[in-house]
């Protein structure tokens, strides 16, 4: 069955408006009145789980809906992980995000590192920002989660650990960085326990030695995932996938 990304507020029994982008996915499907379709919040806060609706009309370019039955269904990851992933160039980013997503991803931070090749501020940054966001409602919809992961303003390594309460805090995440460096030990052994976890990836060729040490020197603890030298859009996916399907 079809499913859209709905932030309204939804109730049973409710008349909606679909929001633009989902209407006119509505309509490229062709769907009919009458025809069944899921609608989910997407929210970390809220409702959760999907809700059943009827499409009841479909104008030019606006397709009303009524909600049906709430079912409590969340089919999120066991672990929480928070992404700090530096900016890819190109289409790599769009990929890194649909993929996060798919793979349960709680959050996903675009990080400004010296070695990014796309250097992102302004209304730019914003564009790009609303973009990924919406690459990860597309992925919610399609893989069955109900909660979206937020894609954050990009920032600096500086910034970010600025911006954080310190390393080990009581409730903080576990900090994990990827790193080539000595003395790295393998991501089973440096993820312990079922805590949340920010994990630190660069982008093409990888972070520097400066930040590396920056995040070091904040609680992060660096780890690898083997002898092989994966892609920066693929290594964080590697993690991900360790770490949320284990």
């Amino acid at each position: 069955m079809p499913r859209f990304h709905c932030p309204a507020d939804l109730a049973p029994g409710a008349e909606i408006d679909l929001p633009p982008g989902a209407a006119r996915h509505v309509q490229v499907l062709r769907l009919q009145p009458g025809d069944a379709i899921t609608l989910f919040h997407g929210g970390q806060d809220g409702p959760g789980g999907e809700f059943d609706a009827t499409v009841l009309r479909m104008g030019r370019s606006d397709v009303r809906v009524q909600v049906g039955a709430h079912h409590a269904i969340e089919r999120e990851a066991p672990r929480a992980v928070h992404l700090l992933a530096g900016i890819t160039a190109n289409e790599r980013m769009d990929w890194l995000v649909e993929k996060a997503a798919e793979l349960g991803v709680a959050s996903v931070t675009p990080l400004v590192a010296e070695r990014s090749v796309l250097k992102l501020k302004g209304e730019r940054a914003d564009k790009k920002i609303a973009h990924w966001q919406a690459v990860a409602v597309a992925a919610c919809e399609q893989c069955g989660r109900n909660r979206v992961p937020v894609v954050h303003a990009a920032v600096d390594l500086a910034a970010w650990v600025r911006a954080q309460a310190p390393a080990g805090t009581p409730g903080a995440a576990q900090r994990l960085l990827l790193s080539l460096r000595a003395g790295t030990v393998p991501l089973h052994a440096g993820a312990t326990g079922g805590a949340p976890v920010v994990f630190l990836s660069g982008p093409e060729g990888g972070l520097s030695a400066a930040e590396e040490d920056i995040a070091l020197q904040h609680g992060f603890a660096a780890v690898t995932l083997g002898p092989r030298v994966l892609r920066a859009e693929t290594a964080p996916l590697a993690a991900l996938a360790a770490l949320t399907l284990a």
